[in-house]
C-alpha cells in the first residue's frame, strides 16, 4: 500500500442509500495529491457547465491529505462541491478533529451524491460504514447535534453537521466540526449542498492512522519542526497583540461595509477580547494559534468573524459580537459572509433602499448591536422575506433589490470579501480578484511570504518584504508573485497544512518552507518527488480549478474587485491609515498575472498551457 494514504475513496449514494470503496491509484495521488487537488479533479470528471448546485447531481466531496494527522497542523480536512452561492468552485477547510479522525478510520476521502428522501447521518467507524436515521436531530443546531451524535455513538468520534441554516438551504450556510470548538468549513455555503442531499452529518471514529514509507524518518523530521517552534503564551500575547495593531495601522481591517479609515476604540478591545480566553488545540498541533481562543464554555473567538459582524458594521459591543458569532455557528453559517450581507443591508437601509417594513420593524443602521444579532436570528431560522434574501449572498439579495443595491454589495464572483482590506496591499487585491473560490486571503496570503518560502519559489534571497510601503504598493511583479504563492498554497490545501504554520509564527520557521512539506510528502509516500515536479503539481490544482470556473462562464470580466474597492479611498481620502489613499490598479496587475500564467487576455487558460500540465482543455 502507498504510504501516506489509505488507498480509499469512500463513494455514498444518497438516493439509493448504497456505497461503494474506490481505490485510489498511485498515478492519480501523485497527480493531485489530496485534498482540494484531488476534489478538483473529481469535480472536475463529474459536473458539468449546468450542473445545479443543489441538485442530485453535485458531488459534496470531504477530503484529506497523505500526511493527515501525521505531522504538526495537518488535521484538517477540506469540503467541495459547486457553491451555491457563487455557482463555481466551491471549497472551504476546517481544523479540528475531523480530518485525522477520517484517516484513521480507514478513508482518504468520502463523495456523496443523490438525496436522501429522509433526514440521515452517516456513520464511519474503522473501515465500517452505515447509514442512519437523523430525523431526531433535524432541527437542531451544530452544537446539540454534535453532543446526541457522541452520545449515540462514541464520546471519542468526532462530527461534521449542519444547523438549521444547512437545512434551509441558507445559500451562505457553512458545515462546523467538533460541536462548540467550532472548527469551521465555512465558505461557499456547502452546508447548503448538504442539506440539499438531507444530510445531517458525518460521524468518523478510527484507530488505524496508516503508516508512512519512512516512519522513522518522518518521525525525526517532525520532532525537529516541534522543537524548533514552541512558543511560550506569554510571547504568543505579545507577539498577537502587535500583529493586531499592525494590521490596524496598515489600513488592514474593514470598516463600515469599506467606507471608513477608522473606528476609534474597536482595536484596544479587539485586543483584549481575542487574548482573554484558553488556547484550543487541534488534533497533533502544538501551537495554539491566535484564532482559537476559547472563552467561558468553551465558545470560539475568531478575528476573521469579530470584524464582518463588527467593525464592518460599526459595532464594538464584544458581547453581542460573541452572541452573534456563537449564533452563526449553531445555526451553521459563514460569519464572514453573514457581516458582509448585514453591513450591506445596514447601508442599504441607511441610503433608503430597505424600510422597517422591508426588515419587520428591525431598525438596521450602523452600531445597533441589537439589530445586528437580531438580523444572523432571522437570516438562521425565519421564513421573513428579507432575512431569506439575505440568506442568499449579498450578490444575489443585491441583484433581486434593483438600482444602486450592487455598489453596496462587496464580493468577488459572488463570495463577500473577508476582513482584510485589499486597499492595503496591491499582492492582497489581485490575489482576491483571481482565487478560484472568490475573494479569499487564503488563497495566497502574498502579502505575508518569507524569504525562504520566495527562495523555493524561485526568487532571488531577500526579493520582497511585505512589511515596506513600497513593496505593499508595488505594481509591477505582483502577478507573479500571487501566481506562484496560489500554486504553493495549493499544495499546501492538498497535504493538506493549516496555513498559519507557513507564516513564521513561531521563534524559528525555517524549517517549514516549500522543501520542508516536499520531504514531509515524500518520507509519507515513498516518493521521490523533486521540488519542480512539487511546485508544477500545486500549478495543476489550481489550472483544474480554474477550469471548473471556466467552464460555467468565468473569464476576465469576473476576475475583478468591487467598484467600492477599486475607486473609493478608505475615509474618502481623509483617511490616516498606511492604506488610505491607494486603490489597486488591477487591470495593469491582471495582464501581468495573465502573461506569466500563458493565459489568453480573456482570462482563459490556453490550450498549450493545459497540455504542459497535462491537462486536457474542455
Amino acid at each position: 500500500m502507498l504510504g501516506g494514504y489509505t488507498g480509499k475513496i469512500l463513494k455514498v449514494d444518497l438516493t439509493s442509500r448504497s456505497f461503494q470503496v474506490e481505490n485510489l491509484d498511485e498515478q492519480t495521488a501523485r497527480k493531485y495529491i489530496g485534498g482540494e487537488g484531488l476534489a478538483a479533479k473529481i469535480l472536475w470528471d463529474s459536473t458539468t457547465a449546468a450542473t445545479d448546485p443543489l441538485s442530485p447531481q453535485n458531488p459534496l466531496i470531504f477530503m484529506t491529505g497523505p500526511i493527515t494527522g501525521a505531522v504538526p497542523s495537518s488535521s484538517r480536512n477540506i469540503v467541495a462541491a459547486i457553491s451555491p452561492l457563487t455557482n463555481i468552485w466551491g471549497t472551504a477547510r476546517a481544523g479540528g478533529n475531523w480530518g485525522a479522525e477520517l484517516k484513521s478510520a480507514g478513508f482518504d476521502g468520502i463523495v456523496f451524491t443523490g438525496k436522501s428522501q429522509t433526514p440521515v447521518y452517516l456513520r464511519v467507524h474503522d473501515g465500517k460504514v452505515s447509514i442512519v436515521d437523523a430525523g431526531h436531530v433535524w432541527g437542531k443546531d451544530t452544537w446539540e447535534t454534535d453532543e446526541i451524535l457522541k452520545k449515540e455513538t462514541d464520546r471519542r468520534a468526532s462530527v461534521a453537521c449542519i444547523g438549521q441554516a444547512g437545512e434551509r438551504l441558507v445559500r451562505i450556510a457553512c458545515i462546523i466540526n467538533d460541536g462548540k470548538d467550532a472548527r469551521t468549513a465555512g465558505r461557499c455555503g456547502l452546508g447548503a449542498v448538504m442539506g440539499s442531499k438531507n444530510l445531517k452529518a458525518v460521524v468518523v471514529q478510527g484507530s488505524r492512522r496508516p503508516r508512512a514509507a519512512d516512519e522513522e524518518g518522518l518521525k525525526k523530521s517532525v520532532a525537529e519542526v516541534r522543537t524548533a517552534s514552541v512558543v511560550p503564551p506569554d510571547e504568543w500575547a505579545v507577539h498577537w497583540r502587535e500583529h493586531r495593531r499592525t494590521h490596524w495601522n496598515k489600513g488592514r481591517v474593514v470598516i463600515k461595509n469599506w467606507l471608513d479609515d477608522d473606528f476609534p476604540g474597536f482595536l484596544p478591545k479587539l485586543t483584549e477580547t481575542m487574548l482573554s480566553g484558553d488556547d484550543y488545540y487541534c488534533h497533533g498541533c502544538p501551537y495554539g494559534c491566535a484564532e482559537s481562543h476559547m472563552i467561558g464554555g468553551r465558545r470560539r473567538q475568531v478575528f476573521e468573524s469579530m470584524v464582518p459582524l463588527g467593525s464592518q458594521c460599526m459595532i464594538d459591543d464584544f458581547e453581542a459580537l460573541q452572541e452573534a458569532y456563537d449564533l452563526c455557528n449553531r445555526y451553521g453559517m459563514d460569519s464572514i459572509s453573514t457581516g458582509g450581507v448585514i453591513s450591506f443591508a445596514i447601508e442599504s437601509f441607511e441610503k433608503g433602499l430597505v424600510t422597517a417594513a422591508d426588515t419587520g420593524g428591525i431598525q438596521l443602521k450602523w452600531g445597533n448591536a441589537a439589530a445586528m444579532v437580531e438580523m444572523v436570528r432571522q437570516i438562521g431560522e425565519s421564513d421573513q422575506k428579507f432575512a431569506r434574501l439575505l440568506g442568499q449572498g449579498a450578490r444575489k439579495a443585491a441583484q433581486t433589490m434593483g438600482g444602486v443595491a450592487p455598489e453596496y454589495a462587496i464580493h468577488v464572483k459572488g463570495l463577500e470579501l473577508p476582513a482584510h482590506d485589499p486597499r492595503s496591499s496591491n499582492a492582497l487585491a489581485l490575489e482576491y480578484a483571481t482565487a478560484n473560490r472568490g475573494a479569499c486571503h487564503q488563497s495566497a496570503s502574498a502579502v505575508l511570504p518569507k524569504n525562504f518560502v520566495l527562495r523555493d519559489l524561485g526568487f532571488p534571497e531577500s526579493a520582497y518584504n511585505p512589511d515596506t510601503l513600497e513593496n505593499r504598493f508595488r505594481v509591477k511583479g505582483r502577478g507573479e508573485l500571487v501566481a506562484k504563492m496560489q500554486d504553493y498554497y495549493c499544495l499546501l490545501d492538498s497535504l493538506i497544512m493549516c496555513k498559519p504554520v507557513t507564516r513564521g509564527m513561531g521563534r524559528s520557521r525555517q524549517e517549514l518552507a516549500p522543501t520542508k512539506f516536499l520531504e514531509w510528502l515524500n518520507l509519507a509516500t515513498g516518493w521521490d518527488v523533486s521540488l519542480g515536479e512539487f511546485l508544477k503539481t500545486g500549478e495543476r490544482i489550481f489550472h483544474i480549478q480554474r477550469m471548473v470556473n471556466v467552464r460555467r462562464g468565468i473569464s476576465r470580466k469576473d476576475d475583478m474587485l468591487p467598484p467600492r474597492v477599486m475607486t473609493h479611498k478608505r475615509g474618502g481620502g481623509h483617511g490616516k491609515s498606511e492604506a488610505a489613499n491607494n486603490l489597486p490598479p488591477i487591470g495593469e496587475m491582471l495582464n501581468e498575472y495573465y502573461s506569466y500564467r500563458k493565459w489568453a487576455e480573456e482570462g482563459v487558460p490556453t490550450k498549450e498551457k493545459l497540455a504542459e500540465l497535462d491537462l486536457s482543455a474542455p
